[in-house]
């Protein structure tokens, strides 16, 4: 019973190194182009400038302090 157990489990680490070995011997198939999403794009860019200009408002409100 243990061996018959052993020896099922030898066969499926076979099939499996056999699967293995043959998704290796196949050539990578080449990258897809990155999608462009138009819609992503132009909220990153207005996101980003209104991450900047918080930015700007707070470098201004810190050298007011420093100032004053």
């Amino acid at each position: 019973m243990g061996q018959e157990r052993a020896l099922a489990a030898i066969a499926r680490i076979e099939r499996s190194l056999a699967r293995l070995e043959a998704d290796a011997a196949r050539p990578a198939s080449p990258p897809s182009p990155p999608q462009v999403d138009e819609r992503l794009t132009a909220a990153h860019a207005q996101l980003r400038g209104k991450v900047e200009a918080a930015i700007a408002q707070i470098d201004a409100l810190l050298e007011t302090a420093e100032a004053g």
